[in-house]
């Protein structure tokens, strides 16, 4: 795959999902907090669930809940990076940096790359494009709350999942094991929404991979000897 397609649709991805950080500007300041802390947040903690969580949760009173279901909805990330580690094997100081990336569209970019150079450049594209659109947008929507009123009128809420959603899709429509882990995760969440805090139906969606490990049929490893080449006559 040449090196402009992962770059391509990191960067495509990055400006989709990163205008949403209006939307958490605004809503950040609308629950109480200040234009630099929720810059601050954007900068540091660059999760837009969890941030939005934590908004959501301060303006209703319940910072405790928000704490906790940022702290969970965050969490996930851990499990993206243990998958990343060994497809993009960065190290040294790099690995610091990366790890702040380790984020729902990076990961996903990047494992739908065909090798470790384009997975690299898609991580990358996508990572350095969110961030810097996610914060500056973050600050413009702080410095207008007044003037934009609730995100939730201009459908930004959306925009991050919808852009989500057609990155994988080619994957939901391939079917086998993919499309039921999909399927299965949706439903857990969605069962779960009702019942449980913040943070935890998301959590516990991911026990749908570990089924589709399960399921799936190991695939066979080719035989060493009859894989060899015959010798020529």
């Amino acid at each position: 795959m040449p090196a402009a397609t992962p770059v391509r649709d990191g960067v495509g991805l990055g400006l989709a999902v990163g205008v949403s950080g209006l939307a958490f500007g605004a809503a950040a300041v609308s629950s109480g907090l200040t234009t630099w802390q929720a810059c601050a947040l954007s900068a540091l903690a660059f999760t837009g669930a969890s941030q939005f969580a934590l908004a959501g949760a301060m303006a209703s009173g319940g910072l405790l809940a928000g704490t906790v279901g940022a702290i969970l909805l965050g969490s996930r990330n851990a499990l993206y990076g243990l998958r990343l580690a060994g497809l993009l094997q960065v190290s040294g100081p790099r690995r610091l940096l990366a790890a702040v990336g380790v984020i729902d569209e990076t990961t996903a970019v990047a494992l739908a790359q065909p090798d470790r150079t384009s997975a690299r450049s898609g991580f990358l594209a996508t990572f350095v494009t969110i961030y810097l659109t996610w914060n500056v947008c973050t600050l413009a929507g702080a410095v207008g709350a007044g003037q934009l009123g609730s995100p939730q009128r201009l459908g930004l809420d959306v925009v991050g999942p919808a852009a989500f959603l057609a990155l994988i899709w080619p994957r939901l429509r391939s079917g086998g094991t993919e499309r039921a882990v999909a399927l299965l995760g949706a439903a857990i969440a969605l069962g779960c929404t009702p019942l449980l805090p913040t943070g935890a139906p998301v959590i516990l969606a991911t026990v749908a991979a570990v089924a589709g490990a399960l399921w799936s049929p190991p695939t066979a490893e080719p035989d060493p000897v009859s894989s060899r080449p015959e010798p020529q006559q």
